[in-house]
């Protein structure tokens, strides 16, 4: 959700983009979880994290977010020699960058792989964790033993599974900031529910900021091509149909 309530719908265009985006997802779904010191709110903070843990042992995520740092660090200290550019905010970033890259040169290489393998607790879930059901505490009474602890320890155990986590997600924030402020939206129309776009050269993200609630955008995108097709429901079946009515809405191709 953007600034006074209008949507934003986001496109990655590239695989390490998608998998920057489902980290970002799944971090906020964990802080979100996390408020809540419940029983059930600690269910879905460990669903949460053992989400993250298996996205980042299938995808070299700290060696991508680090090669991805140093790139933009790279490209921006030049920067420091021009005059039309804000040097302190030029400043902050670079130090901000470093800082970061500094955090996950300290982070193991296939952390993730090891916390889910060597943590007994984090192991049988994770074995459990694609079977509807399969924590119930018949299942798992060691799991239900440990939710029942007192919530100091609790909260100090996901803390600690969650602590080598933080300086990778804090890395893909900063990624995705810059990746986002990169292009300013610019107003377009679909005529009759339909906007062929030829996307800006390098493009690796497309989106789109929508005001009406009726419709929403289904966007498939290429190295030259974008199309933004709006859709809407026509039934209690959420049966889908594209709108033929002309749709305005403001859209931005964003790349480092």
């Amino acid at each position: 959700m953007a600034d006074d309530g209008v949507l934003c719908y986001e496109q990655p265009l590239n695989e390490r983009i998608r998998t920057f985006l489902r980290v970002e997802h799944l971090t906020a779904r964990l802080h979100h979880h996390r408020a809540d010191a419940s029983p059930w709110g600690r269910r879905a903070t460990m669903d949460a994290l053992l989400d993250i843990l298996n996205v980042m042992s299938r995808h070299d995520i700290r060696g991508q977010v680090s090669k991805e740092l140093e790139l933009r660090r790279t490209s921006l200290s030049p920067l420091s020699e021009r005059e039309d550019i804000d040097q302190r905010a030029l400043t902050d970033i670079l130090s901000e960058l470093g800082a970061v890259a500094s955090e996950m040169a300290q982070i193991p290489p296939q952390f993730a792989s090891y916390e889910l393998r060597d943590n007994e607790l984090l192991n049988s879930l994770n074995n459990r964790h694609a079977i509807p059901g399969g924590t119930c505490s018949f299942d798992l009474p060691g799991y239900h033993h440990w939710l029942a602890q007192d919530e100091p320890a609790v909260e100090a155990d996901i803390a600690r599974w969650f602590r080598r986590v933080e300086p990778v997600e804090r890395g893909v924030q900063i990624l995705l900031r810059l990746l986002r402020d990169s292009a300013e939206p610019s107003s377009e129309t679909a005529e009759r529910g339909v906007l062929v776009h030829n996307t800006t050269p390098g493009t690796q993200m497309i989106r789109v900021l929508l005001d009406d609630p009726s419709v929403f955008p289904e966007i498939s995108g290429g190295r030259h091509r974008a199309t933004v097709r709006f859709m809407r429901y026509q039934d209690s079946q959420m049966h889908l149909r594209q709108t033929e009515n002309s749709i305005v809405f403001r859209m931005a191709c964003c790349r480092f």
